[in-house]
């Protein structure tokens, strides 16, 4: 086989393992996408209770 044949060949063989590496790489950042997509699942947490009045109240109270 000639040199250039052989890096052919070379090339062909590395090509499906640089394909699968890039396909593993690639995977989550095409995910994103579809997984943004659905806006109407999202959980949000319960509104937190404003408790600065009882803070306050609490500080001046022993001041006094």
């Amino acid at each position: 086989m000639t040199r250039p044949a052989t890096q052919i060949v070379q090339v062909l063989r590395l090509l499906p393992r640089a394909l699968l590496i890039l396909l593993v790489l690639a995977a989550p950042v095409l995910a994103v996408p579809q997984l943004r997509g659905d806006a109407g699942s999202t959980i949000e947490a319960p509104k937190a209770r404003k408790g600065g009045v009882g803070f306050v109240l609490l500080v001046s109270l022993q001041r006094g």
